[in-house]
């Protein structure tokens, strides 16, 4: 991941074109900052603690995808943090302020920067002027050497090497206002949808170019966080990933499996509050000069091409309380 480069202004034949580019910072909070470290320090990425803050990143990269605070209640998904290019953000700002989404104080866990907007379900949003940390273009694939003739390709157990996933690729969130959040999403902050099956699931872009979706939503009965989904550069690396969290003792997840709606292959670990991190390997890409038709896609589709049943509880939100 040597020489990444975040640019920070957009192409000239997207001048007409308004939005954010980059889910720029998940916030949210778990019961156990320490056992949050030791999960995603298995799984692959840079942890780094700042007192009651931990940061997650990917090694190689400058950027910070997440941050998690302690919340003695359970998980529970704090703000998102969107970023835009700098000629984009009046707009931005215009249009929230004609559709009259309400403007917040800054939250109490982050910063004044940028506008502060409550997103229909009621959790803030920040949006920011920030470089785009979201690729220009589709991540490269890792292409192993063959092997010599009479040697076998894969390396036997001791001699693989950790996986460590290269970027954040997208979120996926539950929604018990999936029509409302397309709202805001796509005629305030300017994403776009990709795909769809019905309002079970909801895939949204970046219009300055992103993969097949920055964001997700899932139908639920309110807001939460289901899973965080991370790059790597092949799918020996994504079952490689499962291996790696099996021998960390964290055996609960799905797949390995391929996706329809993304193409992308996967494997989700369970965390230890009930959503999941995912290894994601060879999403589609949408370039920020082309213009995606969105398609509402059959039930059968909305989940798996091919891999193991879906658990049952993939899809509960253990943010809803419970009577």
């Amino acid at each position: 991941m040597a020489g990444i480069e975040l640019r920070t202004h957009k192409h000239p034949n997207r001048a007409d074109v308004q939005g954010v580019h980059s889910l720029d910072r998940i916030v949210f909070a778990v019961p156990d900052l320490d056992e949050a470290a030791r999960f995603y320090d298995a799984f692959g990425l840079l942890t780094e603690r700042h007192g009651d803050r931990l940061d997650l990143r990917t090694h190689g990269h400058p950027h910070v995808w997440a941050s998690l605070f302690a919340h003695a209640g359970g998980k529970r998904l704090q703000y998102l943090r969107f970023g835009c290019f700098a000629e984009d953000f009046d707009a931005i700002a215009a249009r929230a302020e004609r559709l009259g989404i309400p403007r917040l104080a800054p939250h109490a866990l982050g910063d004044a920067d940028g506008l502060w907007l409550l997103h229909p379900e009621g959790f803030p949003v920040q949006v920011v002027v920030a470089p785009k940390s979201t690729p220009d273009h589709k991540s490269d694939r890792i292409i192993e050497p063959p092997a010599p003739v009479g040697r076998g390709a894969s390396l036997n157990r001791a001699r693989i090497p950790k996986v460590r996933p290269r970027r954040l690729s997208h979120a996926l969130f539950f929604s018990g206002d999936v029509a409302g959040a397309i709202r805001f999403y796509e005629d305030v902050l300017g994403l776009r949808v990709t795909d769809r099956s019905a309002d079970l699931v909801v895939f949204l872009h970046g219009a300055h170019g992103s993969d097949h979706h920055l964001i997700a939503m899932a139908k639920s009965e309110g807001p939460g966080l289901h899973h965080l989904s991370w790059d790597v550069g092949s799918i020996d690396e994504v079952g490689r990933g499962m291996e790696q969290m099996f021998a960390a003792g964290h055996a609960r997840g799905w797949g390995v499996g391929r996706h329809v709606l993304g193409s992308n292959y996967f494997y989700y670990v369970r965390d230890p509050w009930g959503s999941y991190a995912e290894y994601s390997h060879d999403i589609d890409f949408v370039p920020g000069d082309f213009d995606w038709r969105s398609a509402d896609h059959p039930p059968e589709d909305s989940f798996y091409a091919w891999g193991p049943s879906v658990p049952e509880d993939f899809v509960v939100n253990h943010e809803i309380e419970k009577p």
